[in-house]
């Protein structure tokens, strides 16, 4: 009888112990818990796309180098930095992913050029219309101090050659902010540049004369002497 009592008692201890826990969790649900305090769950707000208009203001020069520098630093071949680059893109805002296309263009425009396009030339075995766009792509993709040194004097993309590279260029760079952009908002970022106002874009390249001939090599390597001695055949 005694061992009957006990075995009763403790299933009446254990019935209150889990209503009291049921009772708690209703109380903490309802009241909140002091000792406990709840996680805060940080929601990323969902930009307002219908309240987006078109742009003709480029991305800060500073925050676009440090993006593309350091992509440099943390990739080691292009398609790892194609995608490390829409990553870090995409953290911006979506004005901002604009910007960051039309600095691009803005950069290749002030590279358009006979001189450097004596370099693709002589880097790329010959070079198109497309190659020439794609080559300077590759030379902004190799940060600012490649990008500006090469700017002021071609040549000196002989501190880029590395054996075994058979052209430099580098076309996928040229659409990292209309992916980014596209996996942010849906959108087609070039629905969003102002074209009337932002003047420094292909289409809008200046005129130039030539100052090299293909069929006059010494035309080519008085523009880029090291480059031609290096990668013309002999």
């Amino acid at each position: 009888m005694k061992k009957i009592l006990i075995i009763l008692t403790t299933l009446t201890l254990l019935s209150c112990t889990n209503s009291n826990d049921k009772n708690m969790g209703f109380f903490e649900k309802s009241f909140g818990n002091k000792d406990s305090p709840k996680q805060v769950v940080k929601v990323t707000p969902i930009s307002d796309i219908t309240k987006l208009k078109k742009t003709s203001e480029m991305l800060d020069e500073t925050i676009y180098w440090n993006i593309v520098e350091t992509s440099l630093k943390n990739t080691k071949d292009q398609n790892k930095q194609e995608e490390f680059l829409i990553s870090e893109i995409e953290k911006l805002s979506p004005t901002e992913i604009i910007g960051f296309r039309l600095r691009t263009d803005k950069l290749l425009f002030d590279t358009y050029n006979s001189e450097m396009w004596c370099a693709a030339h002589i880097m790329n075995d010959g070079s198109s219309d497309d190659g020439f766009e794609y080559f300077r792509n590759w030379i902004i993709s190799r940060g600012k101090e490649v990008y500006y040194r090469a700017k002021q004097k071609p040549d000196s993309l002989i501190s880029e050659i590395v054996e075994g590279t058979d052209y430099y260029e580098f076309e996928s760079f040229w659409y990292v902010a209309i992916e980014a952009f596209k996996n942010k908002t849906g959108k087609d970022l070039y629905d969003y540049i102002d074209n009337e106002n932002f003047k420094t874009r292909e289409g809008a390249y200046p005129q130039f004369n030539f100052t090299w001939k293909e069929e006059m090599p010494e035309t080519m390597k008085k523009i880029c002497p090291k480059l031609f001695d290096k990668l013309t055949t002999k």
